[in-house]
C-alpha cells in the first residue's frame, strides 16, 4: 500500500506538461502493476511491439502517407494515446487538454480517444488489431475501451460505461490494479463472452449432476425438471432483488439442519412444491404457468345443427 500511495501523491498534482510527463507516468505505472517496463525501440517496425512512440504511417486518399506516432503500443494487447488536462481550480498556469471536469476536457479526451481509433484502422489487419484502446490523461484518469473481435471495430467502454473510468485514487483497490495488469498481460482474458461461456458450462454441469442425482433416489423425471426450474426462478429472482439475497440458499441450509422438519415433494399428479417454511412466499413456490382450458365444441347430431 506504501507503494500506492507514494504514486498517487506524487502523480497528483502533475498537470498541463503531456509530452513531458507521459512516458515516466506509464513507465511507473508499469512497475506498481508489476508489468514489464515498455522495451527500447529499436526503429524495425516489425520488432518494436511494445514501445511508446510506435511510428505509424497514415494513408491518405492520393496514395501518399502521412506519419503517426502511437504514444504507447502492445502487440496484441493495446494501443494508448495520452493527454494531460488540469485541474479544475486554476492553481495552474497552462490548461493543457483543458481543465479537468470541463466540457473542454472531456472533448479533448474524445478527440484522443478518436485518434486512437485511427491509428488502430492503419495497423495491419493480419495478426488482428489489439483488444483495447486506452485514453489517459497523465496522473489524473486512465479510461478503457474494449473490442474483442480484434476487427478493429467499435471500441466500447470497459467494463461498462459507469466503470471504465480508472481515476488515480482508484488504484488503491487490487481489483482495479489487477484488472490493468490484465490488460497489458492477458487482455482477452478479460472478455466477458469467455467468462459466460465458462460459466454456462459449469451450470449446465451442475444441473446435469443435480438431475442425476434426483433420478438415482427415485424421483420421476416429470417431477425433478419442474422442482429444478422453480429453483433456477427462485435463485433468478434473488438476483434481480424480487427476494432477499442469499435467502433461497439460507432455507437450503436449514433444511439440512433440520432433516426431519425438511420441506418434502408434495406430488398432485405432476405438480409439486416445496412446504413448512416460514419463510418461503408462498406465491413464489407455487408458480406454474397459465394453461388455457379450451371447451370443447358441442357434438352435432342429426336433428340439433352446431349453433
Amino acid at each position: 500500500m506504501d507503494t500506492v500511495e507514494s504514486f498517487i501523491d506524487r502523480w497528483r498534482t502533475a498537470a498541463a506538461s503531456e509530452r513531458a510527463n507521459y512516458q515516466l507516468f506509464l513507465s511507473e505505472l508499469c512497475d506498481l502493476l508489476g508489468v514489464p517496463r515498455p522495451d527500447p525501440a529499436t526503429g524495425d517496425s516489425a520488432r518494436d511491439n511494445y514501445v511508446f512512440d510506435k511510428p505509424l504511417a497514415r494513408p491518405n486518399p492520393d496514395g501518399s502517407t502521412t506519419p503517426g506516432f502511437i504514444d504507447l503500443y502492445k502487440a496484441g494487447c493495446f494501443v494508448l494515446e495520452a493527454k494531460q488536462g488540469a485541474a479544475a481550480d486554476g492553481s495552474t498556469e497552462r490548461a493543457g487538454h483543458g481543465r479537468r471536469g470541463t466540457r473542454g476536457w472531456d472533448t479533448a479526451l474524445e478527440r484522443a480517444y478518436n485518434q486512437a481509433a485511427n491509428y488502430i484502422k492503419d495497423l495491419p489487419a493480419a495478426p488482428g488489431r489489439p483488444p483495447f484502446l486506452i485514453v489517459c490523461d497523465v496522473g489524473h484518469v486512465i479510461e478503457l475501451y474494449s473490442e474483442f473481435s480484434r476487427t478493429g471495430g467499435a471500441y466500447v467502454r470497459f467494463p461498462d460505461p459507469q466503470h471504465h473510468r480508472i481515476f488515480l485514487d482508484d488504484l488503491r483497490q487490487p481489483e482495479i490494479r489487477a484488472r490493468l495488469k490484465a490488460v497489458w498481460t492477458a487482455p482477452l482474458d478479460l472478455d466477458p463472452a469467455r467468462h459466460a461461456a465458462a460459466v454456462t458450462r459449469a451450470v449446465a454441469a451442475r444441473l446435469a449432476e443435480l438431475a442425476r442425482g434426483a433420478h438415482a433416489a427415485g424421483h420421476p423425471a416429470a417431477v425433478a425438471a419442474p422442482f429444478i426450474q422453480r429453483c433456477l426462478f427462485t435463485l433468478f429472482a434473488e438476483d434481480v432483488g424480487l427476494l432477499p439475497k442469499g435467502g433461497f440458499q439460507d432455507i437450503l441450509k436449514d433444511c439440512l439442519d433440520h432433516r426431519h422438519g425438511r420441506p418434502a415433494l408434495a406430488r398432485n399428479g405432476h405438480r409439486h412444491r416445496l412446504l413448512h417454511h416460514p419463510q418461503m412466499p408462498r406465491p413464489l413456490l407455487q408458480w406454474r404457468p397459465l394453461r388455457r382450458h379450451h371447451r370443447a365444441p358441442p357434438r352435432q347430431t342429426a336433428d340439433r345443427p352446431a349453433p
